[in-house]
């Protein structure tokens, strides 16, 4: 590794740790009620926008009070809007405004699949870009997709942090108001600095036709165009991760320096990490964030090391030369295995090289970072919420060990608690392993692979964890445009969405309706080291044990081929 290497990932954790509690404390002022000083402009938009959406007197945060059920159904219902209005924007785009370059309605499955991806947070793109969608499809489909289900997100966090601290009460907050503001004052203003930053570094922002120009050997190319700049920052900063382009962040028009990598990197963890430390914030418990943060860090540190390990060894298959293949020159080996990382362990899926193209172990640990449940930071809020069910795991595990009823930050966990909250994190894991298992049996299933061997079952794997556990991100070399794996990956997708989601919201609700109990002598902390260390064990060993045979069979069997010599 060499020095500037070094410098550059030493300042990506350094400002990474630095502004996780600045902005963790100012999530958590928005999230709770609290005036805004420096965006008190924006309080009348707020104001206006909850009149319009009938979410009433934002001035008093008991009105429009809705219990767990009732914020479901506001949540599937604008959800459902979502999908239809995607798909229907894709069906109609050659009658629309703003499609210079003429493009042709997108097809039925295609267009449900997009829909279901960006509404569900996914991500997952069975299209390319530049080639199928007009500018207004992104700009008022897919843009405001990106705003609005990250802010969902960021509402069902806030909702289990009121059921933690609930007074024997079933109320939950308001969707709808919770959805304006982290949408008006946490997405949008970091929103603006980020795509403001971009463009000045080169990512094109215009609704101008496609441009054509000579090369320097004098063949015709045409470069693409379009309001870029404006959808990267939110596809980052919303852990969305839908490309502009069909290469997505690979692309010189997304991103053409390395600043600009940089900036997209550390913007794909920043929120996800303060909402850590806000969650801590909301439920009084500053220290149980900070815990939270610590496993998520401890984690990420050791999957990002054992990525760089297997990328700089160089492939012994090839006489040892660097895995550069599926990797932009202007960034090389380290900055695209940092990505790679941040992407998986994010419910991210943007990518700056192609995953397939890693070593077999650094993609192994990019499938195993999703296997987790896309916990280890995570999407935005979605990661908070979904490593709180291990935590309820967790602290149920200890009180076993010592023989008394497990509490979580003061409510008692019981039998119904750990039911939901083995729901959440095993739903994911078992559309992962049935749909896997579906297309390697199917011809459907096997006739879109590129590879053979292991290297093809981790295409398939990778595809149905990116989905289940709403990243995004894809392997590579898999054909996903096809009527199996359109069908199979958008209901994978509502699952991991909604079938977390849901057993969230019921778990609020049963916590919040349960009396505090105070912490007395046999109570299991969760803000230590002891508890970090548990927490840690459960979530790896949750995703060892269920997804270990398959690991083995795909990338760690890859691994050893490769260095015997052969490689898929």
């Amino acid at each position: 590794m060499t020095t500037s290497s070094l410098m550059e990932m030493s300042l990506f954790f350094f400002l990474l740790i630095a502004f996780t509690p600045l902005l963790g404390e100012y999530f958590a002022c928005v999230l709770s009620g609290r005036r805004v000083p420096l965006l008190n402009f924006m309080r009348p938009f707020e104001l206006w926008i909850c009149r319009v959406i009938k979410a009433d007197a934002v001035g008093d945060e008991r009105s429009g009070e809705m219990d767990w059920k009732e914020y479901v159904f506001s949540i599937l219902l604008f959800s459902a809007v979502g999908i239809m209005f995607v798909t229907f924007l894709q069906r109609a785009q050659q009658f629309l405004p703003l499609n210079p370059q003429g493009l042709e309605p997108v097809p039925w499955l295609v267009a449900i699949n997009t829909a279901v991806s960006f509404v569900t947070n996914t991500n997952w793109q069975a299209y390319s870009g530049e080639t199928t969608l007009s500018y207004l499809t992104q700009a008022i489909g897919l843009t405001v997709q990106n705003f609005v289900s990250a802010a969902t997100g960021i509402a069902v966090m806030a909702a289990l942090a009121r059921g933690i601290t609930g007074k024997q009460s079933g109320a939950l907050g308001n969707f709808w108001r919770d959805l304006v503001r982290a949408t008006l004052y946490i997405l949008l203003p970091l929103s603006i600095i980020v795509a403001a930053l971009l463009a000045g570094q080169g990512v094109v922002q215009n609704v101008s036709h496609y441009a054509s120009v000579r090369t320097i050997e004098g063949a015709a190319q045409t470069l693409p165009m379009g309001p870029a700049a404006s959808q990267i920052a939110i596809k980052q900063l919303g852990t969305n991760g839908g490309g502009f382009f069909g290469v997505n962040s690979a692309h010189p028009f997304e991103n053409p320096t390395p600043f600009s990598n940089f900036i997209q990197c550390l913007s794909i963890l920043i929120i996800p990490a303060a909402l850590a430390y806000s969650f801590g914030v909301l439920v009084n418990k500053r220290r149980h964030g900070i815990a939270l943060l610590a496993a998520m860090f401890t984690i990420f540190l050791a999957c990002v090391g054992v990525s760089l390990w297997a990328e700089l060894q160089g492939n012994p298959a090839l006489g040892g030369l660097p895995f550069m293949e599926g990797k932009e020159i202007r960034f090389g080996v380290i900055p695209s295995a940092l990505w790679g990382m941040c992407t998986t362990v994010a419910s991210n899926g943007s990518v700056n090289a192609m995953h397939s193209s890693f070593s077999p172990l650094a993609g192994g640990v990019a499938i195993f970072n999703m296997m987790m449940g896309e916990v280890i930071f995570g999407g935005v809020g979605s990661g908070v919420y979904g490593i709180a069910l291990f935590a309820v795991l967790t602290v149920f595990i200890a009180g076993l060990m010592v023989g008394r009823t497990p509490e979580y930050l003061g409510k008692k966990i019981e039998a119904r608690d750990v039911l939901l909250a083995i729901t959440g994190v095993l739903l994911p894991c078992a559309v992962v392993l049935i749909f896997s298992s579906i297309s390697l049996v199917m011809p459907s299933g096997l006739a879109s692979l590129s590879n053979k061997g292991p290297h093809g079952l981790s295409e398939i794997l990778y595809a149905f964890t990116s989905a289940a556990n709403n990243n995004g991100s894809a392997f590579a070399g898999l054909n996903a445009a096809t009527a199996h794996y359109t069908i199979l990956t958008s209901i994978a997708m509502l699952i991991g969405r909604f079938g977390v989601m849901i057993p969230v919201m019921a778990l609020a609700d049963n916590l919040g309706r349960k009396k505090y109990t105070p912490p007395s002598t046999g109570t299991f902390p969760t803000e230590g080291f002891l508890f970090v260390i548990l927490l840690i064990g459960v979530i790896i060993i949750i995703g060892a044990l269920t997804f270990l045979p398959a690991l083995t069979l795909g990338p760690v069997m890859e691994h050893f081929l490769m260095i015997k010599g052969r490689l898929f």
